[in-house]
């Protein structure tokens, strides 16, 4: 079951190691669509901190880099972190990028729409990428059967310990009704 997801894993990351790629050699075929994004982010960025980069150019290639590096992540076993940073990434791409509602053309709606749905499929095999753990227990599984073991070493304690107060008091009681 492992060389399935693993397998998995490595269709879903070679879309963002492609297009990462992409994107920091040639972003300027990017640049149009992403200033939906760009003209945003850049005076919010530029708000943050003066020295933050806030020009079209380097947020593409910036967000480039990221789905690059999120690919190669998915490989690894930062697999789940990079997984819910490439559908963070991915929202936005597909909200500006495939706007299909804005076309007018019926074969441009239809390109678009395709384009939307696909990314919308991916986001759903990321989102799933990012909760897998591939038959192994989980941090909630672990954290619960950790506080039961816990709760039941507990009341196992608890119970030993009355035992010994009761031995304890009989051989108290036995003690007090010696001759001495």
């Amino acid at each position: 079951m492992r060389s399935v997801h693993a397998a998995a894993r490595a269709m879903l990351s070679g879309i963002f190691v492609v297009t990462g790629a992409r994107g920091i050699v040639n972003p300027d075929p990017l640049i149009p669509v992403a200033r939906r994004v760009t003209d945003r982010a850049g005076p919010a960025l530029r708000r943050i901190h003066p020295n933050l980069p806030s020009d079209e150019r380097t947020l593409v290639q910036l967000d480039a880099a990221a789905k690059l590096a999120g690919g190669l992540l998915l490989l690894t076993p930062l697999r789940r972190p990079a997984a819910m940073m490439l559908a963070a990434s991915l929202i936005p791409t597909t909200l500006t990028g495939h706007r299909f509602w804005e076309e007018e053309e019926a074969h441009g709606r239809a390109q678009q729409e395709i384009q939307f749905l696909k990314n919308l499929g991916i986001i759903g095999g990321l989102l799933l990428a990012a909760t897998d753990t591939e038959g192994r227990p989980g941090l909630r599984w672990r954290t619960s059967h950790l506080m039961s073991d816990a709760n039941r070493s507990l009341h196992r304690e608890a119970r030993h310990t009355r035992a010994r107060v009761r031995v304890a008091a009989r051989a108290a009681s036995i003690r007090r009704r010696l001759p001495g």
